[in-house]
């Protein structure tokens, strides 16, 4: 099985990269998680339920981090067991980069399973996956919201004022598209100059000809 997919943060990259090496932070955002404890220098020892379609189990497993390079990225191995329900092991790179929003998440993942959870079928297990990695997302960017208000509130105003600064381009394209033609003008110049000028051609061309 192969993943990747990224996701944008109003945090800082040194923001971010603090949360993803917090044990009480990962615990909090992975999904089924009950235990995330150092075990030695960069390893993990984590604890979890898994459910996936009519397959429940809980699995106990190892976490190492490698090819540490703070705070842009580091590369994970894992392993882990879930008794008769099988196992699960691979690799996974995680990267920040700040931009001016922030900081984008990204990541990409290989993986691959045996026992039981491997007999429900390819589909299945990489549906589960989807599911999980956009729920630790989505709980990972709660948790910085909590941690740094700031930065999201900012965001938010910045937001605010680019659809507000789009929405007056617009408004102001359709009032001018629907500005009434000014039908008095020619070239800009007024019609009554233009009847003048043409009256006094036709009087001399009449003197001319007499």
């Amino acid at each position: 099985m192969e993943m990747q997919a990224s996701r944008q943060l109003a945090v800082t990259q040194q923001q971010a990269w603090d949360a993803l090496n917090d044990p009480a932070v990962l615990k909090v955002c992975i999904p089924g998680c009950d235990k995330v404890e150092a075990s030695g220098e960069n390893q993990y020892a984590i604890g979890m339920a898994l459910k996936i379609g009519p397959v429940s189990a809980k699995f106990k497993g190892n976490i190492e981090l490698s090819d540490i390079q703070p705070p842009a990225s580091y590369k994970l191995t894992f392993e882990g067991q879930g008794g008769p329900a099988g196992f699960g092991k691979g690799s996974a790179a995680v990267v920040l980069t700040p931009n001016d929003a922030g900081c984008e998440l990204a990541y990409s993942v290989q993986a691959s399973v045996g026992g039981k959870v491997a007999q429900l079928g390819q589909r299945l297990i990489d549906g589960a996956a989807k599911s999980m990695a956009e729920d630790f997302f989505k709980r990972f960017d709660l948790e910085m919201q909590k941690q740094h208000p700031e930065a999201y509130a900012a965001r938010d105003a910045a937001e605010a004022a680019q659809t507000g600064a789009t929405t007056a381009v617009a408004a102001s394209k359709a009032s001018n598209k629907a500005a009434p033609v000014d039908v008095t003008a020619i070239a800009g110049i007024p019609r009554w100059i233009w009847m003048l000028g043409a009256t006094v051609a036709l009087a001399v061309s009449y003197w001319l000809a007499n």
